[in-house]
C-alpha cells in the first residue's frame, strides 16, 4: 500500500524523491519521510500527514545529496506519527530502509533481537527488519546484499524494500515479495531510480526493470544491475522494459481532481480498451489471449471470478454477461474469502482474476491457490508488467491508462468492456448468439464511447442534485439484473469519498429489511432503465414514494412513467441491456464526486484508503 521512491546518481536526489512521493501519494498518506546522503552527512526528515507537510518541513533544511530514499505511508504496524514514519535506521545508524508490506513474524524477530540488546524507537515491523539485516550482516561479516538476502529468508510476509549503508553511498539493495517495485535505469548506469511504480521517474528514463517475487537487485553506480533469487542465490538476467507511460497521463490536465479527470477520460479509455479487438466494420471480435486458448473457454464447465472492491463489482456484471450471452455458469468470489477456504476447482474450470493495479494481495493469493489446484487462470488488469499479468496463464489489459484517484472509475468501465468482449465472442462461438445478434451487439458496443461522452455533458445537472443531498446521513442504491452490481458500485463510491453511509441492494430485496430505513430524509438512488425488469422496478419506486422517500432515478432517455414519480430523473442514452452498466455508472460517479467536494472531503485521497491494496 505504501509508496517507495529512491534515487542514486549525479543529480540532487531531493527534488526527484519528493516529486516522486507526491505522485505515489495515492498509495498512502498517513505519513511521509525522506533520507538524504551527502558524502559523510545523512539527513532524515519525517512528518505525520501528507507529503506537502514533509516538503514544508524540509524546505529550510539541508537537502543536499546524490542518494535519497523516500516513503509515503499507509499505516499497518503503529499509528501514523513522526516516529513510525519511514525511513528507519538500524541501531548502529549505518543501515537505512523503506518498506512497503507487512512482516507477519516481526514480533518473534523483535523479541529475539531485543534479547541480543537491540532497542526499538517505533512500533513498526520495518524497524525490526532493518535491525535483523544489521544483525545478519554483523554475524556473518558479509556485504549488505548478502545480509539482506539471508535476513529475508527468515521473514514471513510481504515486502518491497530499498536499503542502503551510509558508509557505502554508491549502492542500494532492492527486494520484493508480494509488493511491487520498479527500477529505472539511466544512461550508462550513471543513475538509478527505485519506485513502487514507474511514475516517479518517467521524465528521466524509459528503461525499467520490474522485480519478480523473491528477487533481490543490487544497484551500484557505473555497474549493470545484478538480480538474484533470494531463496537459492541463483542469478537472473534483468528484463529491461521500455515504459509506455508519459508525464501528461499522470497530471490533472486542468481538472480540479484526478477523479474528475478520470471520469471524463472514460470515453477514450473504453475506446482504447476495445481498440484492435472490436472490429465493427467486419463484425468480429479479436482477442489473442482468448483465441489462443479457445478450446479451454469453449469447454469450460464453469467460470470462477476472483476480485476485490470495485473489481468484484465488475465481476458481478460479468456473471450476468457470461451466463446471459454465452450460457456459461459463473461464480463470483471475494478473493480474500476464496483464498482462506477450500474451494472446489475442477480441471474444466476457468478462473478470471480482476484487478486494476495487478498487485492486489488477496487476488494474487487467490491466483496462486487456483493454479495449485490445476485451474487455467485468466487475468484482467490495467498495469502492464504487474504481478497478476505475470502470474496468470494469459489475460487481457484494459488499457485504461494510469488511474491516480483512489476511488476507481475508468477501471470499472474498462474491466466491464473487456469482459463483455469475451462474453460476446464466446456466446457467438458457442452458438448462443446468432451471427446477426453478435453483429448487432458489436455495432452497439462501438457506440458506447460517444454515449458516455453525451452523459458527461449533464455534469451540471447532477451537480445541482448533489447540492440537495450533500448533508444526507444515509443513502440507499437499488438496481436489478445487470444494474444490481452498479447499485453496489454507486454506494461504494459515495461512502469511499464522501463518508456518507450508503448501501446497495437488489431492488426486490428492499422489502426484506431496508424499507424500514426509508423516510423523508433518506435519498434512494434507483436504476430504472427501460430494459431489464422495468415494471418491477417501477413498483419498487412506488413503494418508496408511498413512504416519503426521496428518489433519484436513472432512466432511459424518453422515460415518462418514472419521471412522474421520482423527485429527480437522470437520463441515459438507450442501449442493449448488457451494456447499460457502462452508462448507468457514469452519473453515479459524478454524483458521488460532487457530494464529496461539497462536503470538503479529499476526493483523490479519502481517509484510511489507498489505491493499491498490496497487504492483507
Amino acid at each position: 500500500m505504501c509508496g517507495i521512491v529512491g534515487y542514486l546518481g549525479n543529480r540532487e536526489a531531493y527534488p526527484i524523491v519528493i516529486s516522486g512521493l507526491q505522485r505515489l501519494e495515492y498509495r498512502g498518506y498517513d505519513s511521509a519521510g525522506i533520507v538524504l546522503n551527502n558524502d559523510n552527512e545523512t539527513n532524515l526528515y519525517k512528518a505525520k500527514g501528507k507529503v506537502a507537510t514533509l516538503k514544508k518541513i524540509a524546505e529550510n533544511k539541508n537537502t543536499k545529496g546524490k542518494l535519497g530514499l523516500g516513503h509515503t505511508r499507509w499505516a499497518t504496524h503503529g499509528i501514523p506519527n513522526d516516529i513510525n514514519s519511514h525511513p528507519h535506521f538500524s541501531n548502529s545508524g549505518n543501515l537505512v530502509i523503506v518498506h512497503n508490506g507487512i512482516i507477519e513474524n516481526y514480533n518473534t524477530i523483535k523479541k529475539e533481537l531485543s534479547a541480543r540488546g537491540y532497542t526499538f524507537n517505533s512500533d513498526t515491523d520495518t524497524e525490526v527488519l532493518i535491525n535483523l539485516i544489521e544483525e545478519v550482516k554483523l554475524k556473518n561479516n558479509c556485504k549488505l546484499g548478502k545480509a539482506v538476502q539471508l535476513a529475508l529468508t527468515n521473514v514471513v510476509g510481504a515486502y518491497a524494500i530499498a536499503v542502503f549503508d551510509i558508509q557505502k553511498p554508491d549502492e542500494i539493495i532492492v527486494a520484493r515479495l508480494g509488493s511491487p517495485i520498479a527500477i529505472g535505469i539511466g544512461e550508462d548506469n550513471k543513475e538509478f531510480f527505485v519506485a513502487s511504480d514507474a511514475s516517479p521517474f518517467i521524465e528521466y528514463t524509459k528503461d525499467a526493470v520490474y522485480l519478480d517475487d523473491e528477487e533481490l537487485a543490487i544497484i551500484k553506480l557505473g555497474k549493470n544491475i545484478r538480480i538474484r533469487k533470494i531463496q537459492d542465490d541463483s542469478f537472473v538476467e534483468p528484463n529491461i522494459q521500455e515504459l509506455k507511460l508519459n508525464l501528461e497521463q499522470i497530471e490533472k490536465g486542468g481538472f480540479d481532481h484526478f477523479m474528475l479527470k478520470e471520469i471524463h477520460e472514460q470515453p477514450n479509455a473504453i475506446l482504447d480498451t476495445y481498440r484492435g479487438r472490436l472490429l465493427a466494420d467486419k463484425g468480429i471480435i479479436k482477442m489473442g489471449s482468448v483465441d489462443n486458448h479457445i478450446a479451454k473457454f469453449l469447454n469450460a464447465k464453469r467460470i470462477v471470478i476472483v476480485a476485490c472492491g470495485t473489481s468484484w463489482h465488475a465481476g458481478l456484471v460479468a456473471e450476468y454477461l457470461f451466463e446471459d450471452l454465452a450460457r456459461i455458469p459463473v461464480e463470483v468470489e471475494y478473493a480474500s474469502e476464496f483464498r482462506y477456504r477450500n474451494p472446489i476447482i475442477n480441471k474444466d474450470d476457468i478462473v478470471i482474476a480482476i484487478s486494476q493495479s495487478g498487485e492486489t494481495a488477496d487476488t494474487l493469493a487467490a491466483i496462486k491457490l487456483a493454479k495449485s489446484k490445476g485451474a487455467f487462470v485468466f487475468g484482467v488488469c490495467n498495469v502492464v508488467g504487474s504481478s497478476i499479468a505475470r502470474e496468470t496463464d494469459t489475460g487481457a489489459y484494459t488499457h485504461a491508462g494510469p488511474e491516480i484517484g483512489v476511488a476507481s472509475t475508468k477501471a470499472f468501465t474498462t474491466q466491464i468492456t473487456v469482459l463483455a468482449l469475451m462474453a460476446l465472442k464466446l456466446g457467438n462461438l458457442k452458438g448462443e448468439l446468432s451471427n446477426s445478434e453478435h453483429y448487432n451487439f458489436i455495432q452497439e458496443m462501438s457506440l458506447i464511447p460517444s454515449k458516455v461522452e453525451d452523459l458527461l455533458k449533464i455534469n451540471t445537472e447532477i451537480e445541482k442534485i448533489a447540492a440537495i443531498y450533500k448533508d444526507a446521513p444515509n443513502c440507499l442504491y437499488l438496481g436489478r439484473g445487470y444494474n444490481f452490481p452498479v447499485a453496489l458500485e454507486g454506494a461504494l463510491k459515495l461512502k469511499e469519498i464522501s463518508y456518507i453511509h450508503a448501501e446497495g441492494y437488489p431492488a426486490a430485496e428492499m422489502k426484506h429489511g431496508p424499507i424500514a430505513l426509508i423516510d423523508e430524509s433518506m435519498p434512494v438512488v434507483v436504476i430504472a432503465t427501460k430494459k431489464g425488469h422495468y415494471e418491477k422496478v417501477v413498483s419498487n419506486i412506488q413503494e418508496i414514494k408511498s413512504r416519503n422517500g426521496k428518489i433519484i432515478a436513472i432512466v432511459t432517455k424518453g422515460d415518462t412513467v418514472v419521471k412522474e414519480i421520482a423527485d429527480h430523473v437522470i437520463e441515459i442514452p438507450e442501449t442493449e441491456e448488457a451494456f447499460t452498466p457502462l452508462l448507468t455508472t457514469i452519473p453515479l460517479q459524478l454524483l458521488s464526486y460532487h457530494i464529496a467536494v461539497m462536503r470538503g472531503c479529499n476526493v483523490d485521497q479519502p481517509r484510511n484508503l489507498a489505491k493499491s491494496v498490496t497487504v492483507e
